[in-house]
């Protein structure tokens, strides 16, 4: 029950600068003279054409150069097609030729001259990944990612912001960071710490049963949408990962998290969930996709296929408890993990969109590759499980048409891996090179 008023806070203030807070933010994800520096010593960015764009400041975003690679098999998980012997030309940050070599002709001779080129020979190349499920905090963390072929993710929340400020750092300094959908502060009942990130949280912080009611839930979501964030993060159940916490238990219902969902004013909301009560509350609620859904039922399955909801399982993070040490989380993650892998097969076979989420926390950094093998041995196939990583993710994203393929003027963002993604359920784990926002960030080649 509400136990203030709330007619002087149902909007956050305007008079606090944004860039105060975010400057926090920054500071706490490494994003420093000193660390920008000391990254790029090792994954050379970009040159600034001129000065870094920014609001109020004049100049141009960093511009990548050209990237030729050439001879191996280029994959477009959207048909399932591959052009063997095959050429891809990114330049200036965007995809500008992809085809044979004769296609390609013009295109290469354009910018030869200039150009680094990346022999494929024998090998596969495909899109840049998409996680849809992260915590990125730090420069290091962002940087473990684009390494394991990862070049956008949607972020799951983070502690102080620090996605916000991430976020901002691939137009300025290509190939430091994936491009983050950031989430900013998790839509939770309990905040600790967190609470202390915004001065304009300040009247949240008092609330004796936690952030409930569903007026303070949609100032909460107005909040993080005024510093930034593009996606909201909140709950229906407790974490599966802490022994003392029982995930089956309900945090936020149907009304609660249908308040959150309206004062996203469009921003897709990624619901945790695993009860089935939980998961059915958040899909009629509005959210655009679950996240983890161990016990997700045939009725929630059909209505996610009515509404178009995703599914992000995040079957590595979830079913890995089953090796923990603490005999609780053990006990849970053996109990899960069949459970799970029907849940995932039985919403894929009625239409679910499965997307691939690791549910990374920090330097912790699960490859996305290992994702897409372990929805291949819940029951995708092949292409569905890359599809999952690429397309399907892309799409989730608001990035459809710029990532998940290769298309005339998207991102240029390419993995160079060492099998078959096509016959390999493995082969995003064996990530060669990677390319991101035409910088070149791993070279295996």
């Amino acid at each position: 029950m509400c136990t203030h008023d709330h007619d002087s806070v149902v909007q956050p203030p305007s008079n606090l600068p944004r860039r105060g807070v975010l400057a926090g933010a920054a500071a706490l994800a490494g994003i420093t003279a000193a660390g920008i520096a000391a990254q790029l010593a090792t994954a050379p960015a970009a040159q600034a054409s001129d000065r870094p764009a920014a609001p109020a400041y004049r100049g141009r975003p960093a511009t990548p150069g050209a990237v030729i690679i050439e001879g191996g098999t280029v994959v477009d998980p959207l048909t399932g097609g591959a052009i063997e012997d095959g050429v891809l030309v990114l330049d200036g940050g965007k995809v500008t030729a992809v085809g044979n070599r004769d296609t390609t002709r013009r295109a290469v001779a354009a910018v030869a001259r200039r150009a680094q080129r990346l022999q494929a020979h024998g090998r596969w190349v495909v899109p840049g990944l998409v996680d849809a499920h992260v915590h990125a905090n730090g420069l290091e963390d962002v940087r473990l990612h684009l390494r394991n072929g990862t070049t956008s993710v949607r972020s799951g929340s983070s502690s102080f912001y620090q996605d916000v400020a991430l976020a901002a750092l691939p137009e300025w300094a290509p190939g430091l960071s994936p491009r983050m959908l950031a989430a900013g502060l998790f839509v939770s009942p309990d905040q600790g710490d967190s609470i202390l990130a915004d001065p304009d949280l300040a009247p949240l912080a008092g609330l004796k049963n936690g952030i409930r009611d569903v007026q303070d839930l949609a100032y909460f979501t107005k909040v993080n949408l005024a510093r930034g964030a593009r996606v909201i993060k909140t709950r229906a159940n407790p974490r599966a990962g802490i022994p003392e916490q029982d995930p089956r238990e309900l945090v936020y219902g149907r009304e609660q998290i249908a308040a959150i969902v309206k004062a996203a004013r469009g921003a897709g909301v990624l619901c945790h969930a695993y009860s089935a009560e939980g998961i059915d509350g958040a899909v009629r609620g509005g959210v655009k996709s679950i996240e983890h859904g161990v016990y997700l039922t045939e009725a929630t399955i059909a209505e996610m296929v009515r509404r178009g909801t995703y599914f992000t399982p995040t079957l590595q993070a979830v079913d890995s408890m089953a090796t923990d040490p603490n005999p609780i989380l053990a006990a849970r993650g053996k109990e899960y993990t069949p459970i799970h892998q029907a849940a995932v097969r039985a919403a894929h076979e009625a239409g679910v969109t499965i997307v691939a989420g690791t549910d990374s926390f920090g330097t912790d950094v699960t490859p996305l590759g290992t994702e897409v093998r372990r929805l291949h041995e819940a029951g995708l196939s092949t292409l569905e499980s890359l599809r999952a990583a690429t397309t399907y993710s892309a799409r989730l994203l608001g990035l459809e048409g710029k990532a998940g393929r290769f298309t005339m003027g998207g991102f240029a963002d390419a993995v160079v891996v060492d099998a078959d993604p096509l016959s390999d359920g493995t082969a995003l784990e064996k990530v060669n090179t990677v390319v991101a926002q035409g910088v070149v960030v791993r070279n295996g080649l």
